[in-house]
């Protein structure tokens, strides 16, 4: 009998920033269908390749570029969480996407995608790197990792696309237990994007500074109190190993949206721990003082936060 030749697996972009430019760039390379959406009025000069810098290598690719989600195996959603809402306009129709990927910071998107569209299609997944979209349709890759977990559930619809970015030089996981797949990433990046913010430094900056330090290692105790009330298994432990072993020069997202005078994504990254904490009567002084600093960082007059 002659061999079956599978087709390539068809994904689309909804947030061609430094994330999804990362994943769409390394997953055209690795020969599968990607298209690009983007505001309706850019389309027309926006490039229809992605140009990445990256320790997995440098290249060029071609893309697909559409104001609308068409007909796809898998939806990447990787815009801002303070730009979903608007984002989701572009999802005209669901029942043309078989598998829907958030890759947002934060936990409440979750819940919020599974209500419109269904817990079966809706694979929560998590992302961590230094990547920014320089420009459009050139992405640079700073960290010299990309680690993507995933949860289990969705393995079947995701097909070998995980391979395929472990090929390139993703590191990917599939993680059983929800809980512990997403607040595993947030212990992590609230305080880390809490702290570089707040003091407006790098990582390594934030290490070699003992009160700087102290405020992070305390936010992770924190975040892991919380994160553990809340069923996650994680360990504060190594949390602090982990996060004194990041890259000296890592910038934090929020740091960048401060800075270029963005809306920071607080309430997504700080807001689920400082609820939990209401929910499970744990003390977060350090948190709130981070969150405190940012927003006076931000511009805000008041707090935008419960």
């Amino acid at each position: 009998m002659p061999e079956t030749i599978s087709k390539p697996m068809r994904h689309a972009i909804l947030g061609a920033g430094g994330v999804g430019g990362l994943v769409g760039a390394c997953l055209a390379y690795a020969g599968a269908s990607v298209t690009l959406v983007v505001r309706r009025g850019a389309v027309q000069h926006y490039p229809k390749q992605l140009r990445l810098e990256s320790p997995f290598g440098n290249f060029t690719v071609d893309v697909a570029v559409a104001p609308e989600v068409p007909a796809v195996d898998v939806l990447w959603l990787t815009v801002k969480a303070t730009q979903l809402e608007p984002a989701l306009s572009a999802f005209r129709d669901p029942d043309a996407v078989k598998a829907i990927v958030p890759l947002l910071n934060g936990i409440d998107h979750v819940a919020l995608l599974r209500a419109r569209y269904g817990t079966g299609r809706v694979i929560p997944a998590t992302i961590a790197g230094e990547t920014e979209r320089v420009s459009p349709g050139h992405i640079v890759h700073r960290s010299p990792f990309a680690m993507l977990n995933v949860f289990s559930a969705g393995r079947a619809l995701l097909g070998g696309t995980l391979d395929q970015l472990q090929q390139i030089g993703f590191t990917c996981r599939f993680i059983d237990d929800e809980p512990t797949l997403m607040w595993g990433k947030l212990v992590f990046l609230a305080p880390f994007a809490l702290t570089t913010t707040a003091a407006d430094k790098t990582v390594g900056e934030i290490l070699s500074d003992p009160q700087w330090r102290s405020q992070g290692e305390a936010c992770i105790q924190e975040a892991c109190a919380v994160a553990i009330a809340e069923g996650a298994k994680v360990d504060p432990e190594k949390v602090l190993s982990g996060a004194a072993g990041m890259p000296g020069n890592m910038r934090s997202s929020m740091q960048k949206d401060v800075e270029h005078h963005n809306p920071p994504e607080l309430d997504a990254i700080a807001g689920p721990i400082l609820r939990g904490a209401h929910r499970h009567g744990i003390d977060v002084s350090a948190t709130k003082k981070l969150v405190a600093a940012v927003e006076k960082r931000a511009g805000y007059v008041e707090s935008q936060l419960a």
